[in-house]
């Protein structure tokens, strides 16, 4: 069932990517102001967006641990925070790309990058706490406060270029503006393929896990013998 699951929404964002991929490139014309470098923002902003969905997810199986005590919670937090780490790094690199293009460098210390940059590192250093525990009940605990607290810093990676001036561009739709009709669509195509593929590669993700956990379960019981 999950195999048909990953290979059908496998498919779907496959399909979605290459529909995207062509308007992007081949339909959509250049932005007055920026020219083809605002293309980036198709897939910098739908980055952000599946990577704070993850640590949402995270925080809720983190939470759904410590309240049940179920490993399969851990290993749900491990994943997703794998998939969404990676989405998050897409994130600050396209928009590095796009500030050496438009702003003339590549980083700035403002609000967003800055918190951006943190969230980062907490849920990479997430990651590397885990390495550091052996014992599965107490990796699961420790992890899964932590990755708690980490989430403490995505409402303020949202928020930044709200409550702070920042040199970062404030967001269309909040920000009162507007955008052309076939750049809405694409957007919005291009954050549900990615979005899709997300929980593909978590699900593939997820079960390399529980198979590691089975492997490590065995081990465990050989050297008890």
């Amino acid at each position: 069932m999950r195999e048909k699951l990953i290979y059908g929404l496998g498919a779907i964002a496959a399909v979605l990517l290459a529909r995207d991929l062509y308007s992007i490139f081949m339909q959509l014309p250049d932005e007055a102001s920026q020219g083809m470098i605002y293309r980036i923002i198709f897939f910098h902003v739908p980055a952000a967006i599946t990577a704070m969905l993850c640590a949402g997810v995270t925080f809720v199986t983190s939470a759904a641990y410590l309240l049940t005590k179920s490993l399969r919670y851990d290993a749900i937090s491990v994943a997703v925070t794998e998939v969404g780490l990676a989405f998050l790094a897409a994130n600050l690199v396209t928009g590095s790309i796009w500030g050496r293009i438009i702003w003339g460098i590549w980083w700035t210390w403002d609000a967003r990058l800055t918190s951006a940059l943190v969230c980062w590192l907490l849920y990479a250093g997430y990651l590397m706490l885990r390495r550091a525990i052996e014992e599965p009940t107490a990796r699961a605990r420790i992890s899964a406060v932590f990755n708690i607290f980490a989430f403490a810093d995505v409402p303020i990676v949202i928020f930044s270029i709200k409550w702070w001036r920042t040199q970062h561009p404030q967001p269309v739709f909040w920000g009162g503006g507007s955008i052309d009709p076939a750049m809405y669509l694409t957007a919005v195509l291009n954050l549900v393929a990615l979005i899709l593929l997300a929980v593909v590669l978590s699900l593939i993700r997820l079960r390399q896990e529980e198979v590691q956990r089975e492997i490590d379960s065995l081990r465990r019981y050989a050297h008890a013998i």
